[in-house]
C-alpha cells in the first residue's frame, strides 16, 4: 500500500509519461486535491495550470469552471466533460486515496476516485496529448471541467457556462465522464424533489386533544409512497427503472408540543419518456389535496445513440471493450447537453454504484481501457 500524491506534480502531466504510464499516479494526484461542493477552487486552479502550459489549447475560465479547447480546422468537434466536485469526505476522511493491490488487480481507494475523478483523470491525459505533433486527432475537441455537479441544479457549473458562453459548449457530440465501469451508457433519468406539506393545530402534547397533529396527517402520504410500484420503461431499446421515494421528513418543535406542520420531501426519478412537466403533472395527482412545492428538478435525456456520431462512437468503443449499451440510472449532463443540441453519452471508469460510498474505489486497468478507446477514436483509428 502506498500514500498517493498530494498535489499536481509537473512529472505527473508529463506528456511523454503520462499518456503511457501513470494515469494512476495522476487520478491520485486529482482525488487529493480536495474538492467537496463549495470548494473546487484548488483544484480549478490545479487543472487551468496544467491546461495553459499545453501550447495547442485555448483556455477559459468562468469562476472554478474550465473550457479548454483545440482549433485545428477540423469539420467537426467532439466535447469530453466532467465535474471537479465530489460530495463531502467520511469521517475519519476517505482522503488522500490509497493505491491497493499489485498488478492488473490494483485498485486507487478513496473519495472521487469513481465519482468522478477517473474521468477527470482520462480527459486530463487526453488534453495534454492530443493537438500535440503526431498525435492529432480527427476532430477539434473542448474539454470541460466544471464546478456544482454534486449540489442543486441552480449553482451548476456547466448550467452557468451555458447562460455565460453558449459558443464555448457547442459540439457535434459530447462524452460525460461520469463512471460507467468502461461501458456506454445512454441517456438518463430525470430528477425531480418536491415538498409535500401538511398542516395542523398545535398544543400541548398533555392535551394533545386540543391540537392537531400534522405528522400524523402525513402517515397516508408514506403509504402512497411505500405502495408505490416502480415503472420499467424502455426507451429506445434501453430500460430505465423509475423510483420513487421519500428522502427527508421534517416536523416538530419540541418534545411536548403537537406539532402543526410536517414536510415529507419526495424525490421521484423518472425514464426519459416523461418530460419534466409530465412528471410534475404525476407527483401532483398522486399527492391531491395536498400542498406540494417543487425544489429541485432536472429533465430526463432520451439515450441519442442511433445520432449517427454516437452509433460511431458505440461501435469503435464496444469493439475494444466487448460491452453492449447500458441505460445511465441516476441523472447527469448528458441532459444538458441534449438541452444544448448536442448528443452525448456517458463513458468513463468506476463502478457507478460506488459512487458516493465510504469504500469508493476503481480499478487502475479500467483508466488505461477508457484512455484508449477515447484516444483511438479521436485519433481515427
Amino acid at each position: 500500500m502506498t500514500s498517493a500524491p498530494t498535489r499536481l506534480d509537473p512529472a505527473l502531466v508529463d506528456p511523454a509519461t503520462v499518456p503511457a504510464s501513470d494515469l494512476a499516479g495522476l487520478c491520485a494526484a486529482i482525488c487529493d486535491v480536495e474538492s467537496v461542493s463549495g470548494a473546487e477552487t484548488d483544484l480549478a486552479d490545479a487543472v487551468e495550470a496544467v491546461l495553459r502550459d499545453q501550447p495547442h489549447l485555448s483556455v477559459h475560465r468562468d469562476g472554478d469552471a474550465l473550457v479548454a479547447r483545440t482549433d485545428l480546422g477540423r469539420d467537426r468537434r467532439v466535447v469530453l466533460a466532467g465535474h471537479l466536485d465530489t460530495v463531502p469526505l467520511t469521517d475519519p476522511p476517505n482522503l488522500p486515496v490509497r493505491l491497493e493491490g499489485t498488478g492488473d488487480d490494483r485498485v486507487l481507494r478513496g473519495r472521487g476516485t469513481v465519482d468522478m475523478k477517473a474521468g477527470l483523470t482520462v480527459m486530463l491525459a487526453l488534453a495534454i496529448e492530443l493537438g500535440r505533433p503526431g498525435s492529432e486527432p480527427v476532430a477539434d475537441l473542448t474539454y470541460v471541467f466544471y464546478d456544482h455537479e454534486e449540489v442543486e441544479e441552480s449553482r451548476s457549473g456547466l448550467k452557468r457556462l451555458a447562460a455565460n458562453s453558449p459558443e464555448l459548449l457547442a459540439g457535434d457530440f459530447a462524452v460525460l465522464g461520469e463512471p460507467t465501469s468502461a461501458n456506454i451508457e445512454g441517456g438518463c433519468q430525470g430528477t425531480i424533489r418536491v415538498d409535500v406539506r401538511t398542516r395542523g393545530v398545535a398544543a400541548h402534547s398533555a392535551r394533545s386533544w386540543r391540537g392537531e397533529n400534522a405528522i400524523h396527517a402525513a402517515a397516508p402520504i408514506l403509504a402512497t409512497l411505500a405502495a408505490y410500484e416502480a415503472a420499467e420503461v424502455e426507451v429506445d431499446g434501453l430500460v430505465y427503472r423509475e423510483g420513487l421515494n421519500a428522502v427527508g421528513v421534517r416536523g416538530g418543535i419540541a418534545g411536548n408540543v403537537v406539532p402543526d406542520a410536517c414536510t415529507v420531501t419526495v424525490n421521484y426519478r423518472f425514464a426519459p419518456s416523461r418530460t419534466l412537466a409530465e412528471a410534475e403533472a404525476h407527483l401532483r395527482e398522486l399527492f391531491t389535496g395536498y400542498d406540494v412545492e417543487v425544489t429541485d428538478a432536472s429533465p430526463a435525456a432520451r439515450p441519442g445513440l442511433d445520432d449517427p456520431l454516437a452509433a460511431e462512437f458505440a461501435a469503435a468503443v464496444l469493439a475494444r471493450t466487448g460491452g453492449t449499451p447500458r441505460p445511465k440510472f441516476g441523472w447527469t449532463d448528458v441532459a444538458r447537453f441534449a438541452e444544448l443540441g448536442v448528443p452525448a453519452v456517458n463513458f468513463a471508469p468506476g463502478d457507478a454504484s460506488l459512487a458516493h460510498a465510504d469504500d469508493e474505489r476503481v480499478p487502475v486497468a479500467e483508466l488505461a481501457v477508457c484512455r484508449d478507446a477515447l484516444r483511438s477514436w479521436l485519433r481515427g483509428a
